[in-house]
């Protein structure tokens, strides 16, 4: 019996298994979802595609060179994001808490439900009514905490179940490589190899201080994560409506584009937050104030993303039909609106490679440096 119990449930292979289910000749192919263009990049692909190599965010070019014969579909964020909500709406109606992690994954408190039903005889049948509702492959992981049941869902895929009693934690990590706990990256997996650290046995057995000397205070989650702890609780679901900026002129302007530069930056800006919080808009309003006060706005459905340079031009074109009275301005501002999780997913199907990476780069240095560590030049006065 758990003292505490957490099922992680994952749709596997999201936006494949969608298209898959629109369209069943699909079935058994190897597909990528992506950018259509030789520059774009790959944002799922089917697990016929991944015996090839091929991997979500890397270079369509690249994946095509890997497999040619695959079939390329640019993706659907609204069909995926309408498939998403009915798989919510059915683990809302049967999980006492659950936290939603993105578009696709979700974990769920089961602590006390031993008791009364067993963990993964309820976990299981919820899993089943999930498949038979939705139509869609889902895997899951069962154990006493957050990263243990995600790396045992990894191990579960495609569409399975793994079950982790409570004191094999440890026994059930040690044969793994560190690169399946959630949260290493390229760069930590890098050194941890210099170190001759490679497996999750290993690891765990590296004192906490040569941990947090190499990697400062992420060194002690670290060795945790490795030990099979987590105390991470379970953040009840909730969506937050909308987030906006604005700015008041100091002089009433009719310098049309001073005004389109400063909405850019604040699309910009608004962009990283929802990229920080795993979250993507699907509506876009820009609002004006003119000098007398009168005050407009206008907005958009759209596509759900998070990226900067689409949300860009949906807010340039909302702006030259907003802004028809050619007066003087006093206000202008944006708001994204119709907000969902989508941490995990890659929602850039018409993006270059140089430009998600130009992105995430960006994204780290103002997580390091602050938000306004870098920006457009041009919204600068």
């Amino acid at each position: 019996m758990y003292d505490r119990a957490v099922l992680h449930l994952d749709l596997d292979s999201f936006f494949v298994s969608v298209e898959c289910l629109k369209n069943s000749s699909l079935l058994g192919k190897p597909l990528l979802i992506g950018g259509t263009s030789q520059r774009g990049v790959v944002a799922s692909c089917s697990y016929e595609a991944r015996r090839f190599g091929v991997h979500s965010a890397m270079p369509m070019k690249m994946a095509l060179r890997l497999c040619p014969q695959a079939i390329v579909l640019r993706g659907d964020m609204d069909s995926y994001t309408q498939h998403s909500a009915i798989v919510t709406e059915i683990i809302a109606e049967t999980a006492p808490t659950y936290e939603k992690a993105s578009i696709d994954e979700f974990y769920l408190d089961l602590t006390g439900m031993d008791r009364h039903f067993g963990c993964y005889q309820w976990s299981s049948e919820l899993r089943q009514k999930i498949i038979r509702e939705s139509g869609l492959p889902i895997s899951f992981g069962l154990s006493i905490n957050k990263t243990v049941s995600k790396i045992g869902t990894g191990e579960a895929k495609p569409n399975g179940t793994k079950y982790i009693p409570n004191g094999t934690e440890k026994n059930f990590l040690a044969p793994l490589p560190v690169k399946k706990i959630p949260g290493i990256g390229e760069q930590t997996y890098k050194k941890l190899s210099f170190m001759g650290v490679r497996f999750i046995s290993t690891l765990s057995a590296v004192p906490i201080r040569l941990l947090e000397r190499e990697f400062g205070k992420p060194g002690r989650t670290l060795w945790e994560r490795a030990n099979g702890i987590d105390p991470t609780p379970i953040v009840p679901y909730h969506e937050q409506k909308s987030i906006s900026k604005e700015h008041t002129f100091t002089e009433d302007t009719l310098d049309v584009r001073m005004m389109k530069d400063l909405l850019l930056g604040m699309a910009d800006k608004l962009s990283f937050e929802l990229r920080t919080a795993g979250k993507l808009t699907s509506t876009v309003t820009v609002k004006i104030r003119y000098a007398d006060f009168n005050t407009y706005t206008r907005q958009k459905s759209i596509s759900y993303t998070a990226n900067d340079r689409i949300l860009g031009q949906h807010i340039l074109e909302i702006f030259d039909k907003l802004y028809e009275r050619r007066q003087l301005i006093r206000l202008i501002g944006v708001k994204y609106s119709g907000l969902v999780q989508g941490n995990t997913q890659i929602n850039l199907f018409d993006d270059t490679v140089e430009h998600i990476r130009l992105m995430q780069q960006m994204d780290r240095i103002r997580k390091r440096f602050g938000a306004d560590a870098i920006m457009r030049a041009s919204s600068i006065f």
